[in-house]
């Protein structure tokens, strides 16, 4: 997916624009994991294989994206997933 994408996405549920956070990228930039997340709502969107994976959250399933997510984890401290939105942890 090339990085300008994002801008003419929004998140499909509200409208809203997507904040990025890009894993991993090919030599020519293009983002090949990554994930999108609502700055509204806080759904997620996992990009995988160059790929955002948009659907709407009554299409998606949960045992398909935890393998992402438990690689990706690393990259994501503080955080944790609820109903397909990222979320922050309480700081103790």
């Amino acid at each position: 997916m090339k990085a300008s994408l994002i801008n003419k996405l929004c998140c499909p549920f509200d409208k809203h624009d997507l904040a990025v956070q890009v894993f991993v990228k090919d030599q020519q930039e293009h983002i090949i994991e990554g994930m999108l997340t609502c700055t509204h709502c806080k759904r997620y969107y996992p990009i995988a294989y160059g790929v955002p994976i948009m659907s709407p959250d009554e299409y998606r399933e949960p045992q398909l994206e935890t393998p992402l997510l438990q690689r990706w984890s690393q990259h994501l401290p503080a955080q944790h997933f609820e109903g397909f939105r990222l979320l922050q942890d309480a700081k103790e």
